[in-house]
């Protein structure tokens, strides 16, 4: 796809009930352009994929999507297999919806983690309702933390370097950013955006429960009303803590399944995965 094209994908997306955000696709398209592909018969869009090389040695599949009518004639595995070729000796990862999973596993995806998906529907509990004596006034806009303290927490929690697709998804208009400092030092940090339906937080990380409460609760107080929705790791059993004292409930589970060994991260700080599309 040329840059500009992305948005097939994100509509794609949209009718398969993935709900991505209303502005997605030029942060997505800032860290690999060259890594967004669609296969066309008769001259019209037929499947379409992305595989994104972060670095030398991490690649991210998503955006896996066959069109309906088209499905079972080999059109999908034929470009699944360009988009492997695009990463080349990177190891991959990917979040497989349910339905996928086992044939990603033949593929040579192995299990990491589930990831669950959680839905806060609007006018669900009040920032801060469930208690810690949270002042909002402690968290700040993101963009007002210098970008290379975000750079080097974002570098905890995901096997590559990311910063130009971060630049442009802290810059993307609609885009808001919260967090929460002690001593000078960036404790929590997450966005929050809006999409098809509702709003999305992703990333939300933290070094503990207690800052993922603060910068979640700000978050939702910059939602405008509507659905929330948040991706959480289920290894992190405080995130899922977090999610459900906040009023969400789970609607959507995928796979994190990685092909090839992938630099360990402390799942531990992640309370909101950042895009099942882009990790």
């Amino acid at each position: 796809m040329r840059r500009q094209e992305i948005h097939l994908a994100l509509e794609w997306a949209a009718g398969e009930g993935w709900n991505p955000g209303l502005a997605d696709a030029p942060a997505f398209g800032a860290i690999d352009p060259q890594g967004f592909l669609v296969a066309e018969k008769d001259g019209m869009p037929a499947a379409v994929i992305s595989v994104v090389n972060y670095d030398e040695a991490f690649a991210f599949l998503g955006f896996y999507i066959v069109r309906p009518d088209l499905r079972g004639q080999g059109i999908g595995f034929r470009l699944w297999q360009a988009g492997l070729a695009h990463a080349g000796p990177r190891s991959v990862g990917l979040d497989g919806v349910v339905a996928q999973q086992a044939n990603y596993a033949k593929q040579g995806f192995a299990f990491s983690h589930r990831n669950i998906r959680f839905r806060r529907q609007a006018g669900g509990p009040a920032a801060g309702a469930s208690g810690g004596g949270l002042d909002l006034r402690e968290v700040l806009d993101l963009r007002e933390v210098p970008f290379e303290a975000v750079l080097a927490e974002d570098a905890r929690v995901f096997p590559a370097p990311r910063g130009e697709f971060l630049r442009a998804w802290l810059d993307t208009p609609g885009h808001a950013g919260r967090a929460l400092l002690r001593a000078g030092r960036l404790a929590g940090w997450g966005v929050i955006r809006p999409a098809r339906t509702g709003f999305k937080i992703g990333p939300l990380n933290a070094e503990d429960p207690a800052a993922a409460e603060a910068v979640l609760a700000a978050l939702l107080a910059a939602a405008e009303g509507g659905d929330v929705f948040l991706d959480v790791p289920e290894p992190n059993a405080a995130a899922v803590a977090l999610a459900r004292r906040h009023g969400f409930t789970p609607v959507f589970e995928t796979a994190r399944m990685y092909r090839g060994p992938v630099r360990p991260v402390a799942l531990e700080r992640v309370y909101g995965v950042t895009s099942f599309e882009l990790g």
